[in-house]
Order: structure tokens, then sequence, then C-alpha cells
């Protein structure tokens, strides 16, 4: 029976201690009952400098990878998980730029399997995306990668098959400049992030299809409503809840799936088993932080150090030094610190305030610092909901029959994007030199899939986002980052073709313009032009978008070059805009890379010929 989460009376909930214990913290020698896991690898300790956790790290042009299921314990109970080359994560693979790799990946799954290589450049059929550039790798067989590299920087790899990603087939990328490793550091670690869950990722699926705040425990509360009345006064207080009730929606939806299951890793490392990375006093430590969690927005910090930020999705950035990042599932960011004579924490912490991830900087192994306490979590604002206009915004739910507030037909403002296979773009001209402002929304978005519609977004790229606003800490943002060297064209758009992220957090469906893949038809560019994307999120969680074999040249608030990625992160009410190069012929994908958000429907292929 689903529980009523916006009950105006509804008592404090909580997870349980013991289960909150056992996930948060995980066990201290958890991990890999078989192969190079933290049970019976303890390379992790040593000092050199291409020291990665628990994975083996793996150099040159040819590789043999081996995917496979590997018995692991992180919680108390043994699981099956999904390993490459019996480690999680697997190797952290280095290249060179200018070599040609070639990498053998071999199936031993009963199931078919996919490597794909994020941010890496390469022809569209070595992409590894099932259904689009090629097959998959059926069990038992061997699949031959091979493509020149042609940057720098740090990435990652990951299954892009069924939920494999989740179960632990992911690892690291690190490629060094043709003229040898950078001098900016006297050591360096991959820093990994992850989740992981004892479930069946299906049957969290399922769940999350039957009630979509199975795992959300941050609802409001009778306590909430007093607090509310005592800040803003008893009529506003009970117009605020009665007005998200009407809404059907929770200002706590701050993650869909949250430390209830989550153990969180960082290396493959429980917090309990204080993955370290050795240093000595007053070296340059470069950390390559990866997030490869299937679900999970990471907070971090290193409490006593300053993080200069160096490089964004394997992109050199104009150094700006913070304490914090928030960092989006499938972003990289490199940092710099200076550690002194003490011990320090990583500590990660998701962005529902549930559970952590944390790690050691160390002069030697066997130290540990502090651990801080998970910040509380902040409700979504009507800002996080109705974009530039905040409470007085324009925000329109369609909840059809059940109640709630009618949505607002925009007649001829709404322009169906895939009506003929493609989303409508705008003429090229003088309108194209900024980003248009105003809302054009798809035929398709007045349907069952969408029951939430922004019409004023609000553009800044300046805010951290929820739980991270004027927290005391300087914190990381997206006008923060200007690639080194500018923009890759000096051409503008051609043209413009806005698109606008869509759900129904009722139904648990997850679409672009309110279609789901396989309703949808492909996004065609055509080979050489410039073409200028919008995303408009018309919903009240943030989406990474990844589109891959070609950059998202990022624009600031109002136009202009901002920074060069392969992963946007797209906020509640935010309407952003990038430009891309179709320089990559062939079918590529573009999606949410939320795991469940993605195979919920939140897809979309890209065509260029």
């Amino acid at each position: 029976m689903k529980r009523n989460p916006l009950n105006l009376m509804s008592p404090p909930i909580a997870v349980p201690d013991f289960p909150r214990r056992r996930f948060v913290q995980g066990l201290a020698t958890g991990g890999l009952l078989l192969g190079l896991g933290p049970m019976v690898n303890s390379s992790w300790a040593r000092s050199a400098k291409t020291t990665t956790g628990y994975a083996p790290v793996l150099e040159g042009t040819e590789f043999d990878l081996t995917i496979d299921e590997t018995p692991v314990n992180f919680t108390g109970a043994v699981r099956m998980a999904t390993t490459i080359n019996g480690s999680i994560p697997g190797p952290t693979l280095r290249w060179r730029e200018g070599d040609t790799v070639t990498i053998r990946v071999t199936n031993r799954l009963a199931v078919s399997s996919s490597i794909h290589w994020h941010g890496i450049l390469l022809p569209f059929q070595m992409d590894g995306v099932p259904g689009i550039s090629f097959k998959g790798i059926p069990p038992g067989e061997t699949f031959t990668y091979q493509f020149k590299v042609t940057q720098t920087g740090t990435y990652w790899y990951h299954s892009h098959s069924a939920m494999q990603e989740q179960t632990g087939m992911y690892g690291a990328i690190v490629i060094d400049s043709a003229n040898g490793r950078s001098t900016q550091a006297d050591r360096e670690y991959v820093v990994q992030f992850s989740d992981w869950t004892d479930e069946d990722p299906m049957r969290v699926f399922s769940k999350l299809k039957m009630q979509s705040d199975y795992y959300n425990f941050n609802q409001p509360t009778a306590v909430d409503f007093f607090k509310d009345v005592s800040r803003i006064g008893v009529k506003a207080a009970f117009d605020k809840r009665k007005m998200w009730n009407e809404m059907r929606m929770n200002p706590t939806d701050l993650a869909d799936i949250s430390a209830a299951t989550y153990t969180y890793l960082m290396n493959g490392a429980t917090p309990a088993s204080n993955w370290t990375g050795i240093f000595k006093p007053g070296e340059k430590v470069r950390l390559r932080l990866i997030n490869s969690g299937a679900m999970t927005f990471f907070d971090v910090r290193i409490p006593g150090l300053k993080m200069t930020v160096v490089q964004s999705d394997g992109q050199d950035v104009e150094p700006v030094t913070v304490d914090e990042i928030r960092i989006g599932v499938a972003e990289t960011y490199d940092v710099i610190v200076t550690p002194g004579d003490d011990t320090y924490t990583i500590f990660a912490q998701s962005m529902d305030r549930t559970g952590y991830a944390r790690g050691t900087l160390a002069t030697h192994a066997g130290l540990t610092a502090a651990v801080p306490a998970l910040d509380k979590p902040e409700p979504l604002t009507m800002g996080d909901m109705m974009g530039a206009m905040g409470g007085d915004g324009m925000a329109s739910m369609d909840h059809g029959s059940a109640g709630g507030m009618a949505g607002m037909n925009h007649g001829g403002m709404a322009m169906d994007h895939s009506k003929h296979g493609m989303p409508a773009g705008m003429p090229m001209g003088d309108a194209l030199a900024k980003p248009s402002t105003t809302a054009r929304h798809a035929k398709t978005e007045y349907g069952a899939s969408t029951d939430m519609r922004v019409d004023m977004a609000r553009t800044n790229l300046d805010d951290p986002g929820t739980g991270l606003r004027n927290n005391g800490r300087r914190v990381l943002t997206y006008a923060d980052l200007h690639t080194i060297g500018g923009a890759l064209d000096p051409r503008g758009p051609s043209r413009e073709i806005e698109l606008h992220l869509t759900g129904n957090m009722e139904r648990y469906a997850w679409s672009l313009d309110g279609l789901e893949f396989g309703q949808s038809t492909p996004v065609h560019f055509k080979y050489g032009e410039r073409v200028r994307i919008i995303l408009h999120n018309d919903t009240m969680m943030t989406h990474p978008m990844h589109m891959h074999g070609m950059w998202s040249e990022l624009e600031a608030d109002g136009g202009g070059f901002q920074v060069r990625k392969h992963t946007i992160n797209v906020q509640p009410a935010q309407r952003i805009s990038f430009l891309v190069n179709a320089d990559a012929l062939g079918r590529w994908a573009w999606h949410c890379h939320l795991l469940f958000h993605m195979d919920a429907g939140m897809f979309r292929e890209v065509v260029v010929a």
C-alpha cells in the first residue's frame, strides 16, 4: 500500500538503525571474494604514483578484458557482481594520445554484454551501444575494439547492456599526452565513486515503477510543518503544504534511490574499508575524480584541503580553487591538492544526504581522519519547480482526472519536434546569435508521460544546486569552468534544436518531449553542420545528459562559449544550451546517464549523415 508522502501530520520517518549502519558503512573487509579485490589485494597501499585503488593498471596498446560474474560481499551478504578481469572497478586503462589501441573483450556471461568508452571520440562502430552501433557481445564470444586515441585526460568505461553497470561493470581510462605524462603533480590517484545494491537491479526498477518514492525516507513531517509555521506563519505554511499535496509532488524528492538499499563505494571500497592514498607532505597530488554511479550525485570535499580543479570531462580548464564539487553521474573532474603533514578524509556524500563514500589521504597506511556528519537534506525550492519566476512562476501541472492543476494549452507555441523524424530547427539568422529563451513545448508533452511543464525556466549556470546553496563552502558551478583554448569552431550555429526533459513521477516514466525511446524518431544532424541544442528541464530532478561521439560545448547564460563537456547536468526547471559540431558520421546514443531514467525511456538516437 502506498504511503502518503505529503500527509500534513505524518510522523518523522527514518531508515531503521541497523540497515542504515550496514548500508552506509558497509563491511570493513567488504568487496570481492575472488579476483583482485580488497580481500586479497592490498596493492592500493603502495606509494607508486600510478596507484589506483583496488583496480590493476594496464598500459600499452593491446588489452585483453574478460567480462564475468564474481561473488562479492559489501554488506554481510554474498551477491554476484559483473566484473572485468575479476575486479571492481575494472582495470584502469592507460593510453597515450596518437596510439591505436586494440582491446579484445571476451564475454563469459550467460547474457549479451558490451563496453562503451565514455567520452572517447572514435568511429561509431566502436562506441559499444547494442542496437545503435553494434549488436553487442554474445555469450562466449570476443569482440575486438580498435581505434586511434585522439585526446587526453580522464575518462571511464562501462557496460551499456541491461543493468550490468549497476552490478559492477565499470573502470577508469587515463590518456597521457603524446609528449608524455603530466608534470602538474608529484603523485596521482584515480578516485572512482559508485553505488552498490544487494538487490537485483530489475527488482529495484520494479519497485520504483510501483512507487516512485519507495526509497525516499526524507519525507515532510508534522515537525517540518510547524517549523514553517514559525518561519512564515500558519496560513502560508498551510498553503505551501496544500500546494505540494495538490500537485502530488514531493519537495524532498532529491534522489530516486537512497542508502536504504545503496552502499556507496570509493574505488570499490566501502566507507568502513577506508581506501587510502599515500602521499609525502608538501607533494602536489592529482586526484582523478570519476562518478561511475548508476544513480547517485556525489558532493565531494576534503575537509582541511582546498581542491584546484584543472580538468573537467577530460578537458583542461582554467584552474579554479574550491572547497566542494558536485559531480554528476558520468562526469569526471581532475583536481590538485597539496596536503601537509596530516591525514585527510575524502568525503563524498550523496545528494539526498542518506549516505556517503569515503577514503583517506595519509602519509602511511592505517591512518584515518574524522569523517564529517552528513549535511541536513535541503528540500527543493519553488525555483526548482517553477524556474526563473520562483514562487510567482508559471509551471503547469497536468494530472488529468486525478485532480491537481490543469495543464496550460500553448496553442501555436507548441511544436511537434518529432513530426518529421527530427526535432524542429530554427532558420539561420540574427535570432541565433543567442539561444532562444521562450519555451516551445511539443504537442507530445501533453500526455500521460508528462506530469509537469515549466514555461519560464531559469538559465543560470552559477547555481551549485539544492543542498549546496549558501552552505558556507566554496562550491564549484558550471559558471566557474572555462575550457582552455576556447571553442572548437568559430562558426555560430546554423539552426537550433530544442528538446524537453520530461517525466511522470507517479508512473516513474522518463522521456524527451514526452516520448519514451521506442516511441520517438532519431535526431538528425547533417554532417559538418554546427548546431545549437537547447535542453529544457520540465522536471524537478537533475538529469546528467550525455551525447555520444561528439563534444557538447556548453554556452554561458545569454550565449557565448563556456566549457566543453561530454556530460551536462541540467538542473530542475533549468534551460541550457550547447553547440555541437556534427563531425562524427554514424548512429549515436543520447540519453540521461541516470541508469533507471535511461532504461525508463529518456533516450534518443542521433544520426549524423
